[in-house]
């Protein structure tokens, strides 16, 4: 008999390689607009558009800014950096750079296999997700996810996003699971393991590297895996 039931899966670097995605989505976006040409390294100024990017969504999760200022201000702040100005507004950059994003696929190693194999056994697949929700879906479609996906949870949909307590319990509700049957999987230290386990359940804290990680308070994941292929050592 199955201890878990439902696996409630991150999708942002935990399935879908974000970084590489969108790497390669804003190059294209740059490349269509005429700003790539204004930059003598585009890694470096990607680089530096991480970091503000991932500073406004600390701001957004908190609902400290709403999505539109997010969506403009992450090319504004990141532009101004670096001296360019384009004729676009930051929010049409934003529009080309988000339907990039839609084409471009690259999951983890092995995602569909690993899936498949969890669907197989009779697990319920899940997503939990803080993305934008004119993209996410598009993401889980073109990569083939969505066979093996029951359901998909959005934050803005649910205007709750990790790691709050609200888009956990929604997701459980809505799923009809127990807590004691559902995990959490994710690359997200706080948004996706702290979360879970402020709201009672199980985590799978996918590491990206070996850098260490601060466990405070929380004490350390139920597991950790390093690879998606480690959950059929698991489940």
């Amino acid at each position: 008999m199955l201890k878990y039931r439902h696996l409630f899966f991150d999708l942002d670097n935990t399935l879908y390689n974000f970084e590489a995605n969108s790497y390669m989505a804003m190059k294209n976006a740059f490349q269509k607009i005429g700003l790539l040409e204004l930059l003598d390294s585009f890694d470096a100024y990607f680089e530096t558009y991480i970091g503000v990017n991932d500073a406004l969504w600390a701001d957004y999760r908190q609902k400290k800014i709403s999505k539109e200022y997010l969506r403009g201000k992450r090319h504004e702040e990141s532009l101004a950096r670096y001296n360019i100005t384009s004729g676009l507004s930051f929010t049409k950059i934003d529009d080309i750079y988000l339907e990039m994003m839609t084409h471009q696929t690259e999951l983890f190693p092995d995602a569909l296999e690993v899936l498949s194999a969890l669907k197989q056994k009779g697990y319920l697949i899940h997503i939990i997700t803080n993305g934008f929700k004119e993209v996410q879906h598009e993401k889980i479609e073109k990569t083939k996810l969505a066979q093996f996906v029951t359901d998909i949870y959005i934050s803005e949909d649910i205007k709750a996003p990790k790691p709050s307590r609200a888009i956990f319990e929604y997701a459980i509700k809505s799923s009809n699971a127990r807590k004691n049957e559902s995990i959490m999987i994710g690359d997200s230290w706080e948004s996706d393991i702290v979360g879970a386990k402020k709201f009672g359940i199980d985590q799978v804290f996918f590491r990206l590297n070996d850098d260490p990680v601060d466990y405070g308070d929380c004490g350390s994941p139920t597991f950790s895996i390093y690879k998606l292929s480690d959950l059929l050592e698991i489940f």
